[in-house]
């Protein structure tokens, strides 16, 4: 099966660019995420293997449910460790940004970002790329990043002699960022890539249950708390949505990650086409993170430019909002009117 993505133009270019850099770093957005840790740790390890020696660099903390996943002990955190990234970046040849279309998404990474001197090259599977680069590779009908970057690799010829990490790492990516391969992956491409990394003998089955059965008896007790008794579902507009607080996440002691993936979880009964979240950042007041997620031809990303100041897919995206929970539920409510407005 053909699954090279590149143009001639754009293999020589990345080759090159590659080729060239000593100093190579490489980036992905705040709150990284299966798909943006897979493929740093995979574009990391395979770099290695070409002779170079990239630096890691995320913006912030990413969830205990990736802590497993080899390599991660050479990632270096922005917000812990700023003057040592400013100095990698004053030196740095090459940026790769992975995994999202805009500077912003690299929050207070931004300035270091957008001062470096060295050039940017973009992969990822966002829509709407805005990043000044020497080279974009922008593909947002692929299901991850992950599944970009092991198409690269196969066009470049490597990927028999990939290692089983870097195969593991790139598995972990497209998984995580679709749903255990239950949304956006219906290709038949996708099922031949996995098996192609299914001969590095990596283990799918210990994969999921390293990411998804991880949590702590106080996560499943949060978890059950919010369905049962924050889910606010909107039957004539086929929607649901719930909130979190920041004392809610205190009195169940709350980590990063605990509420990966609760958002789809409305999704589950029947006729709901639109699930959102709005859960308090625990740092700042009057700060809230919004996810959304739809299903089939029901697109929520219009929603999340329209009302939450954010973007992403079709059927899975996120924004944000300054303001009080009570005025964010209002201003969903209002989304909602209008998702009810526009397809039911």
């Amino acid at each position: 099966m053909d699954i090279n993505i590149l143009t001639d133009n754009e293999l020589k270019q990345l080759q090159d660019i590659t080729l060239a850099a000593d100093n190579i770093i490489i980036t992905c957005h705040k709150s990284p995420d299966g798909d943006a840790i897979g493929a740093s740790l995979a574009w990391a390890d395979y770099l290695r293997m070409k002779g170079k020696q990239p630096l890691i660099v995320v913006p912030d903390a990413f969830p205990d449910f990736l802590r497993w996943m080899p390599g991660v002990e050479r990632i270096v955190r922005y917000d812990k460790h700023p003057d040592e990234v400013k100095a990698a970046f004053d030196k740095a040849d090459v940026v790769f940004c992975l995994d999202y279309n805009s500077t912003s998404r690299v929050a207070d990474l931004q300035p270091v970002l957008e001062q470096t001197r060295a050039r940017r090259v973009l992969i990822d599977h966002h829509q709407n790329p805005d990043i000044d680069t020497a080279l974009s590779i922008s593909h947002p009908e692929l299901c991850a990043t992950c599944e970009l970057l092991l198409r690269i690799i196969w066009q470049m010829g490597d990927f028999p002699v990939i290692s089983q990490h870097c195969a593991v790492s790139l598995y972990t990516g497209m998984m995580t960022d679709t749903g255990g391969f239950t949304y956006n992956s219906t290709r038949s491409e996708i099922y031949f890539m996995i098996s192609q990394l299914l001969t590095k003998k990596v283990n799918k089955d210990k994969i999921f249950r390293h990411v998804y059965n991880v949590y702590s008896d106080w996560c499943i007790r949060f978890r059950g708390y919010v369905l049962y008794q924050k889910m606010n579902v909107l039957a004539d507009a086929h929607a649901a949505y719930f909130t979190i607080t920041k004392s809610e996440m205190k009195r169940f002691h709350f980590i990063k990650g605990d509420a990966e993936g609760l958002v789809n979880e409305p999704l589950r009964i029947k006729g709901m086409r639109l699930s959102i979240s709005l859960r308090e950042d625990t740092e700042r007041d009057n700060k809230i993170w919004v996810s959304l997620r739809s299903v089939d031809h029901y697109y929520c990303s219009y929603l999340a430019e329209k009302y939450f100041h954010g973007g992403g897919h079709a059927n899975a995206a996120g924004g944000s909002l300054e303001c009080s929970i009570d005025e964010a539920v209002r201003i969903t409510r209002e989304a909602i009117q209008d998702f009810k407005m526009k397809y039911v």
